[in-house]
């Protein structure tokens, strides 16, 4: 395929109750959406989108584009989904990406009919959606959000992108890349650059993540643990002995990565695997497992991973098949810097998850993986929560609580 076609503005159309950028875009999925005016600008794929909303549409124009890598081809049309205008399919990756197969008023309607918590919180939180991104994006934007809050993770990763990735196009005097690729933040020098533009410990994990998919790992191994019934934008060239893939395989999968403890893995799973079931649990949804649903004796802060497993399950039976969907939406609830009356103040909570190599801690239905030892894994994320008021676009929503 060659060179996407720029573009005037188009639209779709689109209720604020199917979709609601300014809460999709902040809620902490991604970290690489930034807010010009009145406009949402982003590189995906190797074109620079700039979106913006009304109240009956989505609109929509790629500002600048890129070759798209010859050795990659679209993934097949989804069924309701509309096929491309010949080569420009630009709508067919914004209908991929914010994964809009997905009738969200009739999921928001189930999950209304079998919880009275989410039928009473829903109505102020309409149009949140999981979006469907790249794999690796996914992987090395949530091992920076490890300890971190959303403006730190967004200026790591535009730091990745400007040092690591290619130029796409400038939006006035402003340069916007694309994300970089595993080989290129595999270099040997990549920590300790990474360490003096301030990543912190965060650093030594990118680096080794990266040597390990690009070196360790066979061509197209992440992309091998994509749910085949959500399937990712770009279908790789895939080695032949790959499992079929499973949300609890690719769960164990991630983990034997460095920096990925499992509320990572449920980032990747739920927002770049596409697995949908995924549950990532942090203090966040600790705190709403706890007091809404009444999740726990003790209101301890530090539980195994066999608790952790256990609040993922518990949801999973209330909201069903797209538990990740509904938990997403009480997240962004559960966050009072959404609300115009938020204070200003600061909170820092502490949260361990230890994941040990305890028989009774895996499920029947996990497969084993590698003999490699976990016991050592010991996760410590201290969540720090800025509540502002959204007044300022993105610059005010960077400071919000994320999942990290």
């Amino acid at each position: 395929m060659s060179r996407i076609r720029l573009s005037e503005w188009r639209k779709l159309p689109l209720s604020l109750t199917d979709l609601c950028i300014e809460t999709t875009l902040r809620c902490g999925q991604s970290f690489r959406w930034r807010k010009i005016d009145d406009e949402w600008t982003c590189v995906l794929y190797g074109r620079l989108l700039s979106l913006k909303q009304d109240k009956t549409h989505l609109h929509y124009k790629v500002v600048s584009s890129t070759v798209v890598p010859p050795a990659l081809t679209p993934a097949a049309s989804v069924k309701g989904e509309p096929d491309s205008n010949g080569d420009d399919d630009t709508e067919a990756l914004i209908r991929h990406y914010f994964s809009l197969k997905h009738d969200l008023t009739a999921l928001y309607n189930q999950w209304s009919k079998s919880d009275p918590n989410f039928r009473k919180k829903a109505p102020r939180f309409t149009g949140i959606r999981i979006l469907s991104q790249d794999p690796w994006e996914a992987l090395i934007g949530f091992i920076c959000s490890s300890n971190n809050n959303i403006s730190r993770i967004s200026q790591m990763v535009h730091k990745l992108c400007k040092h690591y990735g290619p130029l796409v196009g400038h939006l006035g005097d402003e340069a916007f890349h694309d994300f970089p690729t595993p080989q290129a933040l595999s270099g040997k020098k990549v920590e300790a650059h990474l360490r003096e533009l301030g990543f912190g410990y965060r650093a030594k994990y990118i680096a080794e993540t990266a040597r390990i998919v690009s070196e360790e790992r066979p061509e197209g191994w992440l992309e091998s643990l994509i749910n085949p019934e959500n399937p990712g934008w770009y279908s790789a060239k895939m080695a032949t002995a790959f499992e079929p893939p499973t949300y609890r395989h690719a769960h164990e999968e991630l983990l034997l990565l460095s920096g990925v403890g499992p509320k990572v893995a449920d980032c990747v799973c739920l927002m770049g695997l596409g697995w949908d079931e995924a549950v990532p649990v942090d203090t966040h949804v600790w705190q709403i497992a706890q007091r809404d649903y009444k999740f726990g004796k003790a209101k301890t802060k530090t539980f195994s991973k066999v608790m952790y497993d256990s609040v993922g399950d518990h949801f999973r039976k209330i909201w069903g098949k797209q538990a990740g969907w509904a938990q997403s939406v009480l997240f962004t609830a559960n966050l009072k810097s959404f609300s115009e009356h938020a204070s200003g103040k600061t909170e820092a909570v502490e949260i361990k998850v230890k994941v040990e190599d305890v028989e009774n801690d895996v499920t029947p239905d996990q497969p084993i993986t590698h003999s490699r030892k976990r016991r050592q894994v010991a996760v410590m994320e201290t969540i720090k929560v800025e509540k502002r008021p959204s007044t300022e676009g993105v610059r005010a929503s960077k400071r919000r609580k994320t999942r990290g």
